[in-house]
């Protein structure tokens, strides 16, 4: 009988055929999303209206992913949401299986082998690459150790006109009060290491810009990434007569995204010079504010988006002089809401609404250009429904890539297994092929068994 490890628990899930390994489970209870490529068995599960991850792991693994992840949520990072972990799993011959850890889906999210599926600008990787330097960067601001820092361990989700990551792997993480400079430059250099074959492997297979490298994408990740940390974290100097820098740097650190709940002020004995320094440093300013007075919780820059729609309706109606929050009312009822209200419910799965009025926002500027005159909200929400939204895919939850156009998944379930019409066959493995056969002799000189077997017992020495 299976055990469940859950701080939430959903009863829906305890029936389901936890004594067939993952890979066999029956097509009627898995849905098929896209997401990257594992070294692990993922699926993707349906319950009712609920979907999860499941991703077949060894149990020690299994459970320190849980508790990492649930450390990560109660920090506030932006992370998948850990369910639980199903362990004691046996087969209906006796053979014991791999413990599952659950985690829930992350509506209108997508892996980047998604987003590099037909090719990609060279202002989207851009794009992707800062979305994950400011991921990196709040992680070791809270002491958070990844090791093993890539793309394929991310899901993206659009902010306005950005990405916003997350992290969905936490396998090889470790949680400290600080990190040293030496373990932050250890996650660097996995990072250069994991995304450079990353980008090679799609560079070798057509789906990245000619005019994209894939050394110089990694060489602006780590620069990306030491200014970000320097202006988030770094000393400043200057004299005891240009004290209105103390705010420009809160301004300029409000502007990426980040509060600073204290920072260190020390001035010269003489006055001359002072010197600052953030002390603490959290994420999500303007999606804290826009939370505070409409209750609507997005993505960092769509809500800096949306509070300035929010400034320009306060403007536009002279309400300067009014409470903040009885405007921000006001708008969320005769703007956002009478605009997301406006999309069908066949098309509710294609932006969230952030997004979709983000959007709308654009669509309204450009239609206004046109029309010479200013085009209403609600106006504008339909005419990007009809022109645009009906035409985009299914971001909440994609199926498998059998669209016009778009190569079909030999497994919509499992895309490591490649595509339909691919003739090529796999490249060999000796670690993986003829893991059930012990008989066959040394390979190349090596004995590949004996290694495997080795490490097996290594594991249940651990």
């Amino acid at each position: 009988m299976p055990r469940f490890l859950s701080a939430k628990p959903d009863a829906r899930l305890i029936p389901l055929p936890w004594s067939t390994p993952l890979a066999s489970w029956p097509a009627e209870q898995l849905v098929a999303l896209p997401r990257g490529i594992s070294r692990h068995v993922v699926r993707f599960i349906r319950v009712d209206d609920q979907v999860y991850a499941a991703k077949e792991v060894i149990e020690h693994l299994a459970i320190h992913e849980y508790r990492m992840l649930h450390d990560l949520m109660r920090l506030g990072t932006p992370s998948v949401e850990p369910l639980g972990v199903v362990t004691g799993r046996v087969s209906e011959n006796g053979t014991p299986l791999d413990p599952v850890l659950i985690t829930r889906h992350l509506q209108f999210s997508l892996p980047y082998r998604s987003l590099f599926s037909s090719g990609v600008r060279q202002d989207t990787v851009m794009r992707l690459i800062d979305a994950l330097v400011v991921l990196l960067a709040r992680l070791h601001l809270l002491g958070f150790l990844w090791g093993d820092v890539s793309l394929s361990n991310v899901l993206f989700r659009r902010d306005a006109g950005e990405f916003a990551a997350y992290l969905v792997d936490a396998e090889t993480g470790e949680l400290h009060d600080k990190l040293t400079n030496g373990q932050r430059e250890h996650d660097l250099q996995i990072a250069r290491t994991n995304l450079f074959g990353e980008f090679c492997d799609l560079e070798a297979g057509g789906l990245l810009d000619e005019s994209l490298d894939p050394l110089s994408l990694v060489d602006n990740i780590e620069n990306r990434y030491r200014e970000l940390w320097t202006e988030l974290t770094g000393v400043e100097e200057f004299g005891g007569n240009e004290l209105h820098r103390i705010e420009s740097r809160v301004r300029r650190l409000n502007a990426l995204g980040f509060d600073v709940a204290e920072l260190d002020i020390v001035t010269s004995p003489s006055g001359d010079t002072v010197r600052i320094q953030p002390k603490v440093v959290d994420a999500g300013h303007h999606s804290r504010r826009l939370l505070r007075l409409t209750g609507l919780d997005t993505e960092e820059n769509q809500a800096r988006r949306l509070l300035n729609d929010l400034d320009t309706y306060r403007a536009r109606t002279n309400q300067q002089h009014v409470d903040e929050a009885q405007v921000a009312h006001q708008w969320l009822t005769q703007c956002f809401e009478p605009a997301v209200t406006t999309i069908p419910p066949e098309l509710a799965g294609k932006r969230d609404p952030a997004q979709f009025f983000h959007e709308v926002l654009d669509y309204r500027w450009y239609a206004s250009q046109r029309s010479g005159y200013e085009v209403s909200i609600t106006d504008a929400a339909h005419g990007y429904i009809n022109d645009i939204l009906r035409n985009l895919p299914d971001e909440a939850l994609a199926g498998d890539s059998t669209e016009s156009g778009q190569r079909v998944l030999a497994n919509p379930f499992d895309p490591s297994q490649g595509y339909a019409d691919d003739n090529d066959e796999a490249p060999y493995d000796p670690w993986e092929e003829g893991i059930e056969d012990d008989e066959e002799p040394p390979l190349n000189g090596f004995d590949i068994f004996a290694l495997r077997a080795k490490a097996r017992a290594g594991l249940d020495e651990a």
